[in-house]
């Protein structure tokens, strides 16, 4: 087996699609044939708008209304040790894309950084669009894709797990 792999999830004020992804994210690593092989998963912003604040009370009761009942965040910025530590930053869209590859130019490190809906599944990159000034269907939207956008990843990056 091949050395565990680490996983940031970057949005705006990691409150909502980042702590949305990282949730689901998290679930789904808990799961047997997972285990050993992912050592780290966090989220974070682009922004400091939020930091110290739990996610949206709409992206748990989102998490929780899909079983996922045990997730646990503070919301923090990006910072410049994050592209050393994980092997994988996702940015939600090609706004806080842009940003981290503007910090990645200064501060390279050994993360590959990119937009998480590379892992769509379609065929076409996606954006989960901030669901902040919305409704429960744009939270409802965000756990969709990254739901899929995961499920997509873990099979990329380990082909032999035959998840369900």
């Amino acid at each position: 087996m091949s050395e565990p792999i680490s996983v940031l999830f970057v949005c705006l004020g990691n409150i909502c699609r980042s702590t949305m992804a990282e949730g689901v994210f998290q679930s789904m690593a808990k799961k047997p044939e997972y285990k050993g092989r992912i050592s780290k998963i966090d989220s974070c912003g682009t922004g400091a708008y939020h930091v110290g604040e739990g996610p949206d009370d709409r992206t748990m009761e989102t998490l929780q209304e899909h079983g996922i009942t045990d997730y646990i965040h503070a919301a923090r910025k990006v910072n410049i040790s994050d592209f050393d530590k994980f092997d994988y930053i996702f940015a939600m869209d090609r706004a806080n894309l842009a940003d981290l590859q503007r910090l990645q130019q200064r501060h390279p490190g050994k993360a590959k950084v990119m937009l998480f809906g590379e892992y769509s599944g379609t065929g076409k990159a996606e954006v989960i669009q901030d669901p902040y000034y919305g409704g429960k269907s744009g939270f409802e939207k965000a756990y969709e894709q990254a739901t899929r956008f995961s499920k997509n990843f873990l099979g990329d990056v380990f082909p032999d797990v035959k998840a369900e």
